[in-house]
């Protein structure tokens, strides 16, 4: 088997059979690292796959690995989130592909958006780094309550929660679209290329 027998794709309705063994797979997961993976529900992945928020590996018809993305604060922020490979696929650069599409779809959807991540693995940190994230306090992430009431599946919820939210056993890690541009453009004349755009529309 190499990498290029397997299909990695954006996940859609089709791909709602896998959902029982994505989660199965996420719960054994967890199971051996004893950390840093949250438990979802079979309809929160569903969802997922029809929003085009996840991305699915599949050697033929057989499930491979898995991530899904979410948005925090009116889309100002991002999460690439759950990546998994089933251990019999390991070791053939699935998971760097997987991150490498949630990672592409983030950007293209939302451009402008923070793109952040908590992990406590060294492979995702590594590829986190090679995308152009930087580890961060967990301050500069969203602050939307609803993001962290995901963390309430995990096993370290507690060290989360003693600690008043600034750290746990996870890293924080953030891609600032604005770092990775060559000149920060001033707020006043996006401001007025906005209006432009707008007059453009209107014209059209």
């Amino acid at each position: 088997m190499k990498l290029e027998d397997i299909t990695i794709e954006v996940a859609s309705e089709k791909h709602l059979i896998y959902v029982e063994k994505i989660l199965t797979s996420i719960e054994e997961a967890a199971q051996v690292r004893g950390t840093g993976i949250a438990r979802r529900k079979p309809e929160y992945i569903s969802r997922k796959m029809l929003e085009a928020k996840a991305v699915i590996a599949l050697y033929g018809q057989e499930f491979a690995g898995f991530s899904y993305i979410e948005t925090w604060e009116h889309k100002s922020y991002v999460t690439t989130s759950g990546l998994i490979v089933r251990p019999e696929f390991r070791g053939l650069g699935i998971a760097k592909k997987i991150k490498d599409m949630t990672f592409s779809l983030a950007r293209t959807r939302w451009p402008k958006a923070k793109i952040f991540s908590l992990t406590s693995g060294a492979a995702v940190m590594a590829m986190n780094t090679r995308l152009g994230y930087k580890p961060v306090t967990f301050a500069e992430l969203t602050t939307d309550e609803a993001f962290w009431k995901g963390c309430e599946g995990c096993v370290n919820v507690d060290v989360l929660k003693r600690t008043d939210r600034k750290y746990c056993i996870c890293t924080g890690m953030l891609f600032d679209p604005e770092e990775h541009l060559p000149a920060k453009i001033p707020q006043e004349v996006l401001d007025r290329i906005a209006e432009l755009d707008k007059e453009d529309e209107t014209n059209d």
